[in-house]
């Protein structure tokens, strides 16, 4: 038997990853499990999950647990301690405050301030059940905010009295941003900025009211002085874990770690209506060692985007720093523009990527790769292995000639001549594809679009499966570049791209292009 391992724990959740054979999102089959305690817990738990990525809550701190799963080794493990559970109802919070009550929703605010700054050092933060308004909360080191089973906190409708997160701070470090570069932008109704040793966690909900209010009428404008706010924005943290939530409606990006180190999300379940603008599901940019797993998305544009900023408009690069090593898997992607997204804002460069053991249903695109002339930076190192996209438009695309930004139509952009090398190239080497299984295929299982001046290089395609087409599917071009001809139901097409699939078959000799200059 194999053994589960544990991939976060806090003093009241554990999150388990159960390797069974095939398992994606889902196991093969449900698995009954037993949790029992030496200590601290003396009640037994038992039940059953269908969940590759199974979480506990309700854990007694400071105690020892053995973990059974069927078809499973046995796992024992110790909750860390607590220093002090503080509830937030003690500090004046209001129930069922309505979201357009700017009063109500800023008393409440004033209330969690309170209790935040009354948790000790490692200390928790419970949130009970109920529906909770309040205007932004930030939160500090070394603490948990605990979202009980039955608990929603909510942002208010009205943007009036909204705090901004300005563009920079005394230092010069980037805050606030949108797109890849620094800008004033309103505070995430949950924010952290600069933390170490957090946790949020729990069978709550949060909710970013962007459905409420005006927030998805204006995506790409600029109102009182600021952008929309992310539904999570963590700037500048480190050893954080997200567990166990739910998170809906948010007024843009839904969870938005910058310049993070040390992340862990896990079991959480991240939504949007598939028509809210840039609702992506979870964006890391310019972080380190990040892992996304059993989470299920169902949003309004990407699932997960991962990005490292953007080169300003006269070049300006001192807000860019890489992303290196993001381990996405077991996740279950329902809807969105993509799967797993790379780009277009990586400027200061992506690597070593890889998604495993996860499935996609009526995504556009599965994996997508995006940059274009002027972005600068490079993507290496990106795998994918073991996934199952059903109903995907396009299963595979790599696209350096993506029309983003007001002059992405433009020439020099746009030309399939060579251009001359320069900080502004970007460049992608390194994309491995092992396992993956289309089913109702669209337009094309793979289609990769190099520069000229920068081919493509270094992208291996082995055990690739198209198992059945969606025949009612009209042709359409698969990547968002100027002059592309629609396809339909077609295998790998490459233009400047150095493509080593083991079926040769697979590989077709069409061009991308139409005639283009």
């Amino acid at each position: 038997m194999t053994r589960p391992s544990i991939i976060a724990l806090s003093a009241r959740t554990a999150a388990f990853c159960l390797p069974a054979r095939g398992a994606l999102y889902h196991l093969p089959a449900t698995a009954k499990w037993r949790l029992s305690s030496s200590d601290g817990d003396n009640q037994m738990r038992q039940g059953e999950t269908s969940l590759a990525v199974p979480l506990l809550h309700e854990l007694q701190p400071r105690a020892r647990y053995c973990f059974e799963a069927e078809g499973f080794e046995a796992v024992e493990f110790d909750t860390p301690s607590c220093a002090g559970l503080v509830d937030a109802a003690e500090f004046g919070l209001v129930l069922d405050v309505l979201p357009e009550d700017f009063d109500g929703a800023r008393r409440n605010a004033a209330a969690l301030r309170e209790a935040v700054a009354a948790v000790p050092v490692g200390g928790t933060l419970r949130v009970p059940a109920g529906v909770w308004t309040a205007f932004p909360v930030k939160l500090k080191s070394h603490m948990t905010f605990h979202l009980s089973q039955g608990a929603v906190l909510r942002a208010p409708s009205v943007r009036r009295g909204w705090p901004i997160l300005p563009a920079h701070d005394a230092s010069g470090r980037m805050l606030g941003s949108w797109e890849g570069l620094p800008a004033d932008c309103f505070a995430a109704p949950l924010h952290a900025v600069g933390v170490k040793e957090l946790t949020i966690e729990g069978q709550g909900t949060l909710d970013g009211s962007g459905d409420r209010g005006d927030w998805w009428t204006w995506p790409k404008e600029t109102r009182d002085g600021a952008r929309r706010p992310r539904g999570l924005h963590l700037v500048s943290c480190s050893n954080v874990q997200l567990l166990g939530f739910a998170i809906r409606n948010a007024p843009s990006w839904t969870i938005h770690p910058q310049g993070c180190r040390q992340l862990t999300a896990a079991g959480l379940f991240i939504s949007a209506p598939f028509d809210s603008p840039n609702t992506d599901g979870f964006n890391p940019e310019s972080c380190r060692d990040v892992t996304i797993t059993g989470v299920r998305f169902s949003v309004g544009d990407d699932c997960i985007a991962v990005k490292a900023g953007k080169r300003g408009p006269n070049g300006e690069d001192d807000h860019l720093s890489e992303t290196r090593g993001v381990r996405v898997s077991h996740c279950l992607m329902e809807r969105g523009h993509g799967g797993l997204v790379i780009g277009s804002e990586m400027s200061g460069g992506v690597h070593d990527v890889s998604i495993e053991n996860c499935a996609m249903v009526g995504t556009d695109r599965g994996l997508r790769l995006k940059t274009r002339r002027g972005r600068g930076g490079a993507i290496t190192d990106i795998a994918m292995r073991s996934v199952l996209m059903d109903g995907v438009e396009t299963a595979l695309s790599a696209n350096a000639h993506y029309h983003c930004d007001a002059d992405g139509h433009d020439a020099w952009v746009q030309s399939r001549q060579p251009a001359p090398v320069d900080v502004g190239t970007p460049f992608i080497d390194g994309v491995t594809i092992e396992d993956v299984e289309i089913r109702k295929l669209a337009h094309v299982a793979g289609t990769f679009l190099g520069l000229p001046e920068a081919p493509i290089r270094n992208i291996k395609i082995r055990r690739l499966k198209i198992v059945s087409f969606d025949y009612e599917a009209t042709a359409a071009p698969p990547v968002m570049a100027d002059g592309i001809r629609p396809m339909r139901h077609e295998t790998i097409v490459s233009e400047q791209a150095d493509v080593d699939c083991d079926e040769p078959a697979l590989l077709s000799t069409a061009a991308i292009s139409t005639h283009f200059e």
